[in-house]
């Protein structure tokens, strides 16, 4: 099953991606904190309504122990999160996915030199080509837009000019969250032992409750402190987005709940930016180039063969 959720994280982060993007505007300084406004409402409507379903039909009671015992791995991602939305702002969505979703080599790595987890060869040459797609993309797609502004006669502005900070944003984000995936490998197989079954449901819970905390801090910021306007009704793609990124959450968590495969998951999972790339060029009309075809296809062959390799 581990296979089917993590394809569904992809299609729902994939989306995330894209209408955070979609919402994101460049003249908005605070534009990073109202997304995680709305991030943090969708998943504590999302909390809220899986605690009473788990009572209601499990007997499960969540434990605020399992929030302390948490806290680490929601903070990691949490973190990662409003880095990656800030740098929404100065770097195209194509080139900062990919770099960002790089991140499952990270937690590969930590699993190799930290929980000597192992791979087969067929899933060591398919989380190559996982990885090597998205690396390619990344170039292929920076190539493509610099190459369609010339002809278009577009001066680059300088807000979206790859610079020290355009670039540090996204490898921030792909550092701390392949660090957020290690710890979450490790702290819910500790939580398995204490939680059982219900482990995944106290996680991700916990990083639903953090997320809300967050969004209620940075609410108060923006509206109180800096007297800035919010409406939800001007936040519309931000909502669209956060209900993806809660989705996305809530199938990754099971999605890393097997040991066994947790090291193939996480590769897998960060293959997501290929369809945030797809998703903008079906909504903007734009074509693909060979080379990005190439890319998406390496991809692709790489989750299915993990995919094969599993049944």
């Amino acid at each position: 099953m581990w296979f089917i959720f993590a394809l569904f994280t992809i299609f729902c982060w994939g989306g995330s991606d894209f209408f955070s993007k979609l919402g994101t505007d460049p003249r908005d300084k605070y534009s990073h904190l109202r997304m995680v406004v709305m991030v943090g409402a969708v998943m504590g409507l999302h909390a809220i309504g899986t605690m009473i379903y788990e009572y209601a039909v499990n007997g499960n009671v969540y434990a605020i122990e399992s929030f302390v015992t948490y806290l680490p791995v929601a903070a990691l991602y949490i973190l990662a999160m409003v880095l990656g939305y800030a740098g929404l702002r100065y770097i195209e969505l194509s080139v900062s996915s990919p770099i960002c979703n790089s991140s499952g080599a990270v937690s590969a790595l930590l699993c190799f030199l930290v929980l000597k987890q192992e791979m087969a060869p067929v899933q060591l040459v398919a989380v190559g080509l996982i990885i090597l797609g998205i690396v390619m993309l990344s170039v292929a797609e920076k190539k493509n837009e610099d190459r369609e502004r010339l002809y278009r006669g577009e001066v680059v502005e300088k807000k979206y000019q790859i610079g020290f900070i355009a670039i540090l944003l996204p490898i921030l984000y792909c550092i701390i969250d392949g660090l957020g995936t290690f710890a979450d490998i490790f702290v819910l197989e500790k939580m398995e032992g204490v939680y059982g079954e219900a482990a995944e449901f106290q996680a991700n819970t916990s990083y639903e409750l953090m997320f809300l905390l967050c969004a209620i801090v940075s609410l108060i910021f923006l509206v109180f402190v800096k007297k800035e306007k919010f409406s939800l009704l001007k936040e519309k793609e931000k909502g669209f987005g956060a209900l993806c990124e809660t989705a996305g959450q809530f199938f990754y968590i099971y999605a890393l709940a097997s040991e066994d495969n947790a090291i193939v998951a996480a590769p897998m999972i960060s293959s997501y930016c290929v369809f945030s790339v797809l998703l903008s060029r079906v909504f903007l009309k734009e074509k693909l180039s060979w080379k990005q075809y190439l890319c998406i296809l390496s991809v692709v062959i790489g989750i299915i063969i993990l995919g094969v390799f599993d049944i």
